[in-house]
């Protein structure tokens, strides 16, 4: 490619991917140890994302943790706040919210969350791939290990390599298991005898595996071609997108930096001479064609291509090439994070019809899951009347309806619970057996009650009422259901 015009028609290297060979082999990458500017600010961004990512299920709030996916026994804790299947709902718009995201972010910045942010760039790249250059050396030392035959040096560094990426697989899927499980279940299986938690002891050795395949075998193949959301990418991206991109109007046509032609003319003096040297390299674009930006690249691509599928917006290649222009007294920014039409009109616009659709649709959603949150109630009651049995007339001239009440407490403290007729309010809510009933932090408790109304303050047939909940005096919640008056 030599020429804008081939940069923009040229799109032969779309038809396959720079991991795999024309006969489907898999083409493994040795990326070169990125540095610079961008680096630097991911690196301090990952301590930040494991900070976080191995504290939170050590942090508890009132002896409960502050996270916990318990799909098993349906047990969800979100910074403290219990969920329940009836809270399904708001999990669900959640989700709508965390798409729409995603879509905005997308179509805003590209893929930089896969760069930046994702668990897999991050355990890769600012993990894996150091020990990997501590234990093998850089891109070429590993090229020379992997073709050297196998010697004592090579056994122990492949062996040594393997054994920390196992050991660092091991606490990525304990650590996960504890979000699923809770940390406290996590060290008794580890302390107690295998025979105790087989089937614990299963799942962590399983998920161990997968994470070590992961990270030493598939690598970024998890990128390129097994993660939805590099696929989607195509579809959401346009030309206002911001993605890593190369400036090809000021790098095109590339081509290396002849020194030694300037060399062979007459020297000429001050001003004159700068002027000559400008003019005898006119001709060419600010690419001098290193190729350090590919040899960066965690998977493979030339980012002078243009935008690609492949591409993680890791900002590698920025950091390379920025690298390389002040070697060469060049302006940086050769690689950037720009937009097609930012390189070829230099008008940035972020906010345009699209963006805007998708910013009100997820503020939209965001109103709606705050209202719903703030209507959340701490206890969630199921009243109903129980089957096959008809009203009853009382000898004090009521008519009694039996139901079954089943209380949920999504709160960390033990509650007693009381129920009191609002509409009418002339009835009378008596549990069976007398005593109020209790339920304990985080559990559900059931239990049958009587409703008795007076018979004339009864339609025939089906009547609506309102209960309230109370707790210490407190309401808690209402909720309606229906009374069977007796038939006239």
């Amino acid at each position: 490619m030599s020429s804008n015009q081939n940069i923009q028609t040229d799109e032969q290297f779309r038809d396959n991917i720079a991991t795999v060979d024309k006969s489907g082999k898999r083409i493994w990458i040795y990326p070169k140890k990125p540095s610079g500017k961008f680096t630097k600010y991911r690196t301090w961004l990952s301590y930040v994302f494991l900070l976080i990512l191995f504290g939170l299920p050590f942090m508890k709030i009132n002896g409960e943790p502050l996270v916990l996916f318990n799909i098993i026994e349906r047990n969800f804790i979100i910074f403290g706040l219990h969920f329940v299947p009836q809270d399904f709902y708001l999990f669900a718009i959640a989700m709508l919210i965390l798409l729409v995201f995603i879509i905005l972010f997308t179509v805003v910045f590209g893929r930089l969350f896969c760069g930046w942010i994702c668990p897999q760039t991050i355990f890769m790249e600012l993990v894996y791939r150091r020990i990997e250059y501590a234990i093998d050396g850089d891109y070429n030392a590993q090229k020379r290990l992997d073709a050297a035959p196998w010697t004592s040096d090579k056994v122990i560094k492949r062996l040594s390599k393997h054994v920390i990426f196992y050991g660092i697989a091991v606490l990525i899927s304990n650590t996960f298991l504890a979000y699923i499980i809770g940390m406290d279940q996590v060290i008794q299986i580890i302390r107690e005898p295998v025979s105790l938690h087989a089937g614990g002891f299963a799942a962590m050795i399983i998920f161990s595996f997968i994470f070590y395949i992961v990270f030493a075998r598939l690598r970024e193949q998890v990128c390129t071609t097994i993660c939805p959301y590099g696929r989607l990418q195509g579809v959401m991206l346009d030309n206002k997108s911001l993605v890593v991109a190369y400036d090809f109007v000021r790098g095109e046509p590339r081509g290396k930096i002849q020194k030694s032609k300037l060399v062979q003319q007459p020297a000429l003096a001050g001003d004159a001479s700068e002027e000559y040297i400008n003019s005898a390299q006119n001709k060419l674009g600010d690419c001098i064609d290193c190729k350090l930006c590919i040899h960066v690249c965690p998977t493979g691509i030339d980012i002078r291509n243009g935008t690609q599928l492949e591409c993680v917006n890791c900002t590698a290649c920025m950091d390379a090439c920025d690298e390389v222009m002040e070697k060469v007294s060049r302006p940086k920014g050769l690689i950037r994070l720009d937009s097609i039409e930012g390189i070829e009109k230099g008008d940035r616009k972020i906010f345009n019809t699209r963006t805007i659709a998708y910013s009100v649709v997820l503020f939209v959603l965001i109103g709606v899951e705050a209202l719903l949150f703030s209507l959340r109630s701490d206890v969630e009651v199921l009243l109903l009347r129980t089957g096959g049995l008809l009203s009853q007339e009382q000898a004090d001239g009521t008519i009694s309806n039996l139901y079954n009440y089943q209380l949920i407490n999504k709160t960390n403290d033990s509650l007693i619970i009381e129920f009191k007729l609002l509409q009418p309010d002339t009835g009378i809510f008596e549990i069976v057996g007398g005593a109020k009933p209790s339920v304990n932090k985080n559990s559900k408790s059931e239990g049958a009650a009587f409703i008795k109304i007076p018979k004339n303050n009864l339609e025939s047939g089906k009547n609506k009422i309102l209960v309230g909940v109370y707790s210490e005096g407190k309401l808690i919640t209402k909720v309606k259901t229906t009374f069977f008056g007796p038939i006239k």
